[in-house]
């Protein structure tokens, strides 16, 4: 019996009539080549063409009902995320924290506060940045070679290592070095989770499980910020030793957890390793029928061909290769909008209300957990709106909302700070910003950059666009200290007005060249993206990967071509 419900008849012109949709002519694309040589590639497009259409017939329901398993490993996996949101939040805080600046900060001229310099401020949270960038490299080239899961467990081992250098420095040189190496490790985590989300799931589940990501960030941030501020009191080594030594509770139970997960069926196809795929297929779904597990691997294996016939091989070059390169292009643009369009501001929440807005520590930090707690409700809601609105409405509108939060932040700078008014006043529109931010921008990005790049070359392209997020997260890094940082700049809540410029700039590219991949199988994608549909009609584009000469053929089926 089957679980999957069936296709739709005539679905494709259908949705012409209902709407201004238009049929996409793949008379001499990539697909009608391939079927004019290879007989298999045409009882691939067979099978392949049963199982995208079961897909698109899914609902969100059927979906968890017939992946119970894969949403499950994909939301463990996920959970890696939450180390770095932790560590992250904590280099951040520790900057505004009491014990940690006295210890490695430096005696100002009143003769009793002590605060980090800016250079060191830049150093550490650049440091974490470094050593995410060669991790996200290494993670391209290692990942596609031994899998997602020794990829994961290797690193995790090699945190838990790099965990004794910053909880035992005795000088801020050292705490630099190990906050640098802790940083390889998150840099594959930050890519290979969602990658592996986006591989095991069906179309219906792809943009809630890639952008659960998201709220494990925001769950590890959430447990930084609620340690950090029971902590406060504490005026001993202990007080930032503890939050360090606690990052040891994730990576043990972690690395049991995926040594017992299947890998994703997409890298054992590109592998060759067809019948390891279905046995992870088989681990990943509660579906009784082989047939539907066959015709869902024949549409991996589709994908795969078509792939390879466009010229996607598995380099990082091939990521700048025809039409790979306007693939490559959204999907580190969208992830660099992440960073560009304000978001520092929070990273540097408690920084932030304590320094530039006079607020007292316990204060601010108060101010940073509800500022967390709203990025995972934000999350939540996102959930709520990708099921009515595609992924590109909701990044022009969050983006929207968040240039006209940011001016306003701005324009409460320049009022007097001769009392808490303007503090406050920045404190709650940072929160607006923050739930604006997390429900458009900060979750659905996770589901643009699965979406976008080919299947083969995905894990490359999300590296290459998590770097270019990290090397703007370095220029954030070194330039919003000096913002911020009494004794330098000084902008305080003027330093709205530079981000909303950098927003209406991430706003602009965004309406011209995003385009929406709500709903659409990778197979699609890839037609889509060869034939040179523009940003603006791929929502309305009709396209069937299986259609040759104008008919999808059949084939009589046989064990030698079926392997």
């Amino acid at each position: 019996m089957s679980a999957i419900p069936p296709p739709t008849p005539n679905s494709t012109d259908e949705a012409i009539e209902k709407n201004d949709a238009f049929q996409v002519d793949i008379e001499d694309s990539v697909v009608q080549k391939l079927a004019d040589r290879r007989t298999k590639f045409a009882l691939l497009s067979t099978e392949a063409k049963l199982a995208t259409d079961a897909e698109h017939a899914m609902t969100l329901r059927e979906a968890i009902k017939l992946y119970p398993k894969a949403i499950f490993w994909s939301m463990f996996l996920s959970m890696a995320i939450a180390m770095e949101g932790f560590d992250i939040v904590l280099i951040g805080s520790f900057f505004a924290f009491p014990a940690f600046t006295q210890k490695f900060g430096v005696l100002q001229k009143d003769g009793v506060t002590y605060q980090i310099p800016a250079p060191w401020q830049a150093g550490l949270a650049n440091g974490a940045r470094v050593g995410e960038i060669f991790g996200l490299f290494l993670n391209g080239i290692i990942a596609e070679k031994i899998g997602f899961k020794k990829t994961m467990i290797l690193t995790l081992a090699a945190l838990s290592g790099f965990i004794f250098i910053p909880f035992f420095a005795q000088r801020i040189e050292v705490l630099e070095v190990g906050t640098l190496l802790m940083g390889v490790p998150w840099g594959v985590f930050q890519t290979l989770t969602t990658s592996y989300a986006s591989e095991v799931c069906p179309v219906a589940l792809r943009g809630y499980l890639t952008t659960y990501v998201n709220m494990m960030w925001g769950l590890g941030q959430l447990i930084a910020s609620g340690v950090l501020r029971s902590l406060l009191k504490r005026d001993d080594q202990w007080a930032y030793r503890i939050p360090y030594a606690l990052q040891w509770m994730w990576p043990v139970p972690l690395i049991i957890g995926i040594s017992l997960a299947p890998e994703s069926p997409w890298w054992l196809v590109r592998k060759g390793r067809n019948d390891d795929a279905r046995r992870a297929l088989r681990r990943l779904t509660s579906t009784e029928s082989e047939t539907d597990i066959d015709n869902t691997i024949s549409m991996m294996r589709h994908t795969n061909e078509l792939e390879r016939e466009i010229g996607a091989g598995t380099s990082y070059w091939d990521c700048f290769k025809g039409v790979n390169l306007r693939r490559t292009e959204i999907t580190c643009i969208t992830w660099l909008i992440q960073s560009a369009s304000g978001a520092s501001m929070m990273g540097y929440a408690v920084y932030f209300f304590k320094q530039a807005e006079g607020m007292d520590t316990d204060v601010a930090f108060d101010f940073s957990i509800s500022l967390y707690a709203v990025a995972m409700v934000g999350v939540v809601i996102a959930w709520f709106a990708m099921t009515y609105l595609g992924r590109r409405t909701i990044y022009l509108s969050g983006l929207s909302a968040m240039f006209i939060t940011l001016f306003a932040i701005g324009c409460v700078g320049l009022a007097p700070q001769t009392s808490k008014g303007p503090s406050f006043a920045t404190g709650g529109l940072l929160l607006l910003f923050t739930l604006c931010y997390d429900i458009t921008v900060g979750t659905v990005a996770y589901s643009i950059v699965t979406e976008m790049p080919s299947t083969r070359l995905r894990t490359k392209t999300i590296v290459l666009a998590r770097n270019l997020y990290n090397v703007q997260g370095i220029i954030n890094g070194v330039i919003t200290p000096y913002m911020l940082n009494p004794s330098e700049w000084n902008w305080k809540g003027k330093a709205g007005f530079f981000w909303a410029g950098t927003c209406l700039l991430c706003l602009t590219w965004t309406y011209f060249r995003l385009p929406e991949g709500k709903g659409r199988t990778y197979g699609e994608m890839d037609i889509l993206f060869e034939q040179g549909i523009s940003a603006r009609e791929f929502a309305s584009a009709v396209v069937d990967p299986f259609a040759v000469g104008g008919h999808v053929p059949h084939v009589e089926q046989n064990d030698d071509e079926k392997e």
